[in-house]
């Protein structure tokens, strides 16, 4: 980690009114991030569109509805930070902020119109003890803010503690979670489309689990939405 990031990474977890994207001070009437970062996101427009690049992804795999991401995530962006400083650095508001943002276009989207509850992707406890909270829930907080949908986070469990993702190929990645999550109260979601929420998709390994192990243990629709697209990877 580079001097650059350490010292961005304290000056946020100490002044979170400084706009973690470009260091300056927010203003009054902004929040966590400044209008202008806000308004140059690199936003994927991919909720107007049901054969988009993320709902691509999943074709074949797993039989959702729709699904999308609300920017991309590229290498050099000055964005790819957002997900850094949520995920490991405590800010936490980072999710809820761009969750509530991403919400109000999924609001005014008619492909997501039929939407009825919000799911996180899980953490193992071991890992929610470890980071001291699951960064897709604070993002499904702030879709729900933004769409005016509850959260639900006691039907998807994660059941197994398993090694980390990178540098995995997609089919080890789908084998690495096969079988890491499963359902409870299934009640809960009876006859609802779900949008299923995590914070960034690659090659959709994860999320493909979780919305195959939805979808055989319940009733339900299945949607997904991710904050992030990285699509050059």
């Amino acid at each position: 980690m580079g001097i650059a990031r350490v010292l961005t990474d304290f000056l946020n977890l100490f002044y979170p009114n400084i706009c973690p994207i470009c260091h300056n001070g927010l203003v009054r009437g902004e929040e966590v991030i400044c209008t202008s970062c806000l308004y140059h996101l690199p936003r994927t427009r991919y909720w107007n569109s049901t054969d988009n690049q993320v709902a691509k992804i999943f074709w074949g795999r797993v039989n959702v509805e729709n699904a999308c991401s609300f920017f991309f995530f590229t290498k050099g962006s000055r964005y790819r930070k957002l997900l850094h400083q949520l995920k490991y650095t405590g800010r936490h508001d980072i999710g809820v902020k761009l969750g509530e943002e991403f919400g109000y276009e999924l609001k005014k989207s008619e492909i997501y119109s039929s939407i009825d509850a919000i799911i996180p992707v899980p953490l193992h406890p071991k890992r929610f003890k470890e980071r001291g909270y699951n960064q897709a829930e604070k993002i499904a907080d702030g879709l729900s803010k933004g769409m005016g949908i509850p959260v639900i986070t006691d039907v998807l469990v994660r059941n197994q503690y398993t090694q980390t993702q990178t540098k995995k190929t997609r089919e080890e990645r789908v084998k690495n979670v096969s079988e890491a999550f499963t359902i409870i109260n299934p009640e809960k979601v009876e006859n609802k489309h779900i949008l299923l929420v995590d914070d960034v998709v690659t090659t959709g390994a994860t999320l493909e689990v979780c919305a195959n192990t939805i979808l055989t243990g319940t009733s339900s629709k299945v949607s997904i939405g991710t904050l992030a697209y990285a699509y050059n990877f």
